[in-house]
């Protein structure tokens, strides 16, 4: 008798606690799939999981963890966002004819929270789809002026969207003091919202130091830190083409455009007689262009440099992504372009076309 009881006793403990503390569950099903058959897991756009629907379209992932995690279920051009902590099992329930921001999730109150900021982010990416598919149809037909014209037109339409979309994400995490509060900024583009990226890392700087995920956000501030408006513009030395040493330092006392480019980039070449224009116009008035190319073979540079008539300092080490200003200015693509002041300190990033020229407009008058 005391044995029955004793296993009774067992399967009671068992049952009231089998919820496993280092790992999280999520049990969905997919309504109306039509011909989608796969449902992802990912943590940021890292895929973790994937898997086949089952009976009635659902499924379920497991997987360990010991900190709150922010994971992303993808389901054909559906996204749907939550966050996942030790110990939860999560249900979630989706019908793809309805909106991507009707679902149903349970068993998470961090997912729960952040369901109404996440739609802000639906809109933000449709938005940006929109304009993405609108400017590659008038694309077609266009010429490269019209092109630089309308590429111009719908980075300042998106644009508004996003500084529309960082404060909607600042007041929220005003309002949530958690990990909630911490998606919604880590949502938001540095490029647009630098200011805002590194006042909130300053303000969780003691905060959430056991979730990895928040770290390595923290990590990527501060080195977005060191380039930031306002910073003085980190220091290098090259080579011009006649092989002499020149550095950053040597063009303090003029505004100057530190344009990185190379001679096989088509949209830099393309970007050059506006730079071409703007440098002769503004030159007398202390505007300056400081070149560095990712070329790789001087041959190319040197008569990329005389066909488009640069007329400026050019200057490159001929290691192409293998540049120490890679690094240092955190390069993934080119064009990329900083204004500095006299002083050295960047006022400005990654300026074309009008853009440029109203800043010049603006500051040199």
């Amino acid at each position: 008798m005391k044995q029955a009881l004793l296993v009774v006793g067992c399967l009671f403990l068992f049952l009231i606690g089998c919820k496993n503390k280092d790992e999280f569950t999520i049990s969905g099903q997919i309504e109306n799939p039509g011909n989608i058959k796969v449902v992802s897991l990912y943590e940021g756009e890292r895929k973790l999981d994937s898997m086949f629907f089952g009976d009635n379209n659902a499924f379920q992932f497991k997987r360990p963890t010991s900190q709150a995690r922010l994971l992303s279920l993808r389901v054909g051009k559906n996204r749907y966002d939550l966050i996942a902590s030790p110990g939860e099992e999560i249900v979630f329930k989706a019908d793809l004819q309805k909106d991507v921001n009707d679902y149903l999730i349970e068993g998470s109150d961090l997912s729960s929270t952040i369901k109404t900021f996440s739609k802000m982010r639906n809109r933000r990416d449709a938005v940006r789809d929109s304009l993405q598919a609108d400017f590659a149809k008038k694309s077609i037909t266009a010429d490269v002026d019209e092109i630089e014209n309308l590429r111009s037109e719908y980075k300042q339409k998106f644009t508004e969207q996003l500084q529309y979309y960082t404060k909607a994400a600042v007041d929220f995490a005003e309002k949530h003091d958690d990990i909630a509060g911490f998606y919604a900024i880590s949502t938001l583009d540095p490029e647009i919202a630098e200011s805002e990226i590194i006042a909130y890392a300053d303000k969780i700087k003691d905060k959430f130091l056991d979730n990895g995920y928040v770290t390595q956000f923290k990590e990527e501030t501060n080195k977005l830190r060191t380039l930031a408006i306002g910073q003085p513009a980190p220091d290098f030395e090259s080579f011009t083409p006649n092989n002499k040493s020149i550095k950053l330092s040597d063009f303090k006392g003029k505004y100057v455009l530190l344009d990185f480019w190379a001679s096989w980039c088509m949209p830099c070449r393309q970007e050059n007689p506006n730079i071409v224009k703007l440098y002769h116009q503004y030159k007398a008035k202390g505007f300056d262009v400081f070149g560095v190319s990712l070329d790789d073979n001087p041959g190319p540079w040197m008569r990329a440099i005389a066909d488009d008539q640069l007329q400026w300092t050019h200057a490159s080490d001929l290691k192409a992504w293998g540049s120490k200003v890679v690094g240092l200015y955190r390069i993934t693509g080119i064009p990329a372009s900083y204004v500095l002041n006299p002083e050295g300190l960047i006022v400005a990033k990654n300026l074309r076309g009008k853009e440029l020229e109203d800043f010049l407009k603006k500051t040199l008058k």
